[in-house]
């Protein structure tokens, strides 16, 4: 059981961390009007945000494997999210490569990704946000309406969560690139931190007043207070390095603030899947299940992992000003291979 668990703890984390940043990126991208400054971000995300979503593919993969009432109760609760989220991606995929293919209707395609990045990442905030609500769960099913999950509590979850992967892009950005767009973000840093603050401030406040389920396993478990006092220890040194302009800081910290943030709901809701609902115990999957999938774990996982560590190795430091080039179509010339008739 547990090792489930942490297998699923680990590709929603991952997921969370690296394709947050290129959604945030993404987010970012809207607010561009140089397109010079465009081509810089997509080249700093470009060789690495598609093996991003793998995490989330895996993830899907092993909470449906694993914990399956709580996949059947989640897709129940939360399948139109879910569908305008996953459309959301397919359009920034598309829009990523077509925007190369047209000049005329680039602005199209540029509107496409960044309207993409941004409905993706407010659906995942409003899921989470009403997730931490709770899911209206009868008999290990879901009870509830079909948007039983627009909430002004998962609203505000949805906006929280695209200025804290806002702020993601904007600190990857400061550590991949050089020169005026390195100086934008590292200005947008700042800015965006103190509105993720706000945010978690605010949601910290709502969970006090409103949701007394949420607060009693605080006083039951005061560890979860480490916790927090993590993410401000990594906020802190996230401004000193802005003050150093430490380019390769930012990230590592924002990250660590994101990881303490998820460390906290995770541990505040266990032992439950669906908060409150469904347990992990109840949602576990028979044991022959969870054999057979053992062993394609024990594979897929590690290679996945050594896969992607390999690729952020390789592209590792800052983007090349060569690698800012738009690919070209190569004409070649085959007047030679297939010379004219002169009969």
């Amino acid at each position: 059981m547990f090792l489930w668990v942490a297998v699923l703890g680990l590709t929603m984390l991952l997921y969370l961390l690296l394709d947050g940043f290129d959604l945030g990126v993404g987010i970012l991208f809207g607010f561009m009007r140089d397109e010079e400054d465009r081509r810089r971000m997509l080249s700093a995300i470009s060789p690495v945000w598609d093996g991003n979503e793998t995490w989330l593919i895996l993830a899907g993969t092993v909470l449906f494997g694993a914990f399956p009432k709580a996949f059947a109760a989640a897709l129940s609760a939360f399948y139109l999210p879910i569908i305008i989220m996953l459309g959301a991606l397919i359009l920034r995929g598309v829009a990523f490569e077509f925007r190369y293919k047209t000049v005329d209707y680039r602005w199209v395609w540029n509107g496409s990704f960044a309207a993409g990045s941004l409905i993706a990442t407010f659906m995942q905030g409003v899921i989470v946000g009403s997730m931490v609500q709770g899911v209206a769960v009868v008999d290990g099913q879901y009870a509830g309406g079909p948007l039983g999950w627009l909430t002004p509590f998962a609203c505000l979850c949805g906006v929280g969560l695209c200025f804290g992967y806002a702020l993601l892009g904007a600190s990857w950005l400061v550590g991949k690139t050089d020169g005026v767009l390195r100086k934008h973000a590292y200005g947008m840093v700042p800015f965006l931190t103190i509105g993720v603050g706000a945010f978690l401030l605010v949601a910290f406040l709502y969970a006090g007043i409103s949701e007394f389920r949420i607060m009693a396993r605080w006083f039951e478990r005061p560890y979860l207070l480490l916790f927090p006092a993590l993410g401000i220890w990594a906020a802190h040194r996230l401004f000193r390095s802005l003050v150093r302009h430490d380019d390769f800081q930012p990230f590592r910290m924002v990250s660590l603030v994101f990881i303490a943030a998820f460390a906290t709901l995770a541990i505040s809701f266990w032992p439950y899947m669906i908060p409150f609902s469904i347990t992990v115990q109840d949602a576990l999957a028979p044991e022959p299940s969870l054999n057979f999938m053992f062993w394609p774990g024990v594979i897929v996982l590690p290679l996945i992992c050594a896969y992607n560590a390999t690729v952020y190795w390789l592209f590792r430091g800052k983007v090349r000003d060569e690698e800012y080039e738009t690919p070209t179509l190569v004409l070649l010339d085959y007047s030679s291979t297939y010379p004219e008739n002169d009969n």
